[in-house]
């Protein structure tokens, strides 16, 4: 675990937090999905409050992409 990320499940039903992301998206054109996408990651960053974890957490996300 990082110093400033908690990597532990914390969804007490993690299939339905995915679902509701998911169904958050649906109807959506491509566009619209990747603004949706944008708003929540800014909304969960102010959440965050934390400059550190946020740099780790998109490190961590950029680090899952495949290879270009």
């Amino acid at each position: 675990m990082s110093a400033h990320l908690d990597d532990r499940p914390r969804f007490a039903d993690p299939d339905a937090a995915y679902r509701a992301i998911i169904e958050a998206h649906r109807g959506l054109s491509n566009e619209d999905s990747a603004a949706l996408n944008a708003a929540l990651v800014l909304i969960l960053a102010n959440q965050l409050g934390d400059q550190a974890a946020l740099e780790e957490a998109l490190a961590l996300a950029r680090a899952s992409l495949p290879p270009r």
